[in-house]
């Protein structure tokens, strides 16, 4: 069962939303190959939540554009996704599996974050009063 997350609406340059949204596709895009890993969840629904991933990260490239500030260094981020998730979905799901894959999505994951972070300050300087990434006590 997917879990419902809510995705807030976003009007053109909305950056913290496309981001917010780009962040909770991504932690259920871990969930879910959690959940594939113990035949939980099928490839197809590890694929609608890549698909969904790559919709929030164009909004995201989109509304960063919209303030000239561009994100050329992860553009790569969806191809080098999709490469790691093609290669471990075309292994039988298992735990074991799931452990030799995850901490190159981890990586990727974290070097998106890293990209985006970096923005905070150029996000700053065009106005933008919300936080790219906010606190999160949970971390």
């Amino acid at each position: 069962m997917r879990p419902a997350y809510i995705y807030t609406q976003r009007a053109a340059g909305d950056v913290p939303s496309t981001v917010r949204n780009l962040l909770l596709s991504t932690k259920e895009l871990q969930d879910t190959l959690r959940r594939w890993s113990v035949n939980q969840a099928t490839e197809t629904q590890v694929s609608d939540v890549f698909v969904q991933i790559g919709t929030d990260f164009n909004a995201t490239i989109h509304a960063f554009a919209y303030h000239r500030i561009e994100l050329s260094d992860i553009h790569s981020f969806p191809k080098d996704l999709r490469t790691v998730l093609e290669q471990c979905l075309a292994e039988d799901p298992s735990p074991q599996m799931l452990s030799h894959f995850m901490p190159e999505v981890r990586q990727i994951l974290a070097r998106l974050l890293r990209g985006l972070q970096s923005r905070q300050e150029q996000w700053r300087a065009v106005g933008g009063q919300v936080p790219i990434i906010p606190f999160d006590s949970q971390r």
